[in-house]
């Protein structure tokens, strides 16, 4: 199977029908030298995602922006206040009493990016359920695995 056509599948999948449509067209795949399976894609030097073992997919938060663009991505997102946002932005956990609204497509260890303004700050794992999320106050909503802030101190030493 053509590796562009699969990780368009991918994503559908993932993320729901369509979303693969904001793909961009000149992407660089690396694949595995040892199993040859698609291990990372990026485009324009920034990396976009990698290929999990288990089907899933590790998004950036550069390419959660870019697929934000469809409306069905944004049931694949939550939202945080304005207390929390300077903390995930530098990659600190997302707890459930500071989420605004968290989209029906939420599921336990999902990738979950979040959001602040309509802009992703970080995205990481979905520890709870949409429904979880929505009915507890206290407990961590998402563990983050990568924030803005935490991408630019790596690149700038």
């Amino acid at each position: 199977m053509d590796p562009v056509s699969k990780l368009k599948h991918s994503i559908d999948a993932l993320f729901g029908n369509g979303v693969s449509r904001y793909l961009p067209k000149n992407i660089e795949i690396i694949f595995s030298r040892k199993t040859g399976r698609i291990r990372t894609v990026s485009h324009k030097g920034k990396m976009l995602c990698t290929l999990r073992i288990d089907g899933g997919l590790a998004i950036s938060p550069y390419f959660a922006q870019i697929l934000l663009k469809n409306k069905k991505f944004r049931e694949n997102c939550l939202e945080i206040n304005e207390d929390a946002a300077p903390f995930v932005e530098v990659g600190r956990s997302v707890f459930c009493k500071h989420v605004i609204w968290c989209g029906k497509r939420v599921d336990i260890s999902a990738d979950t990016p979040v959001l602040f303004k309509d802009q992703v700050i970080a995205v990481g794992k979905a520890v709870l359920s949409s429904e979880m999320i929505s009915d507890f106050d206290r407990g961590v909503a998402v563990k983050v695995r990568d924030s803005l802030k935490s991408r630019k101190e790596e690149v700038q030493p």
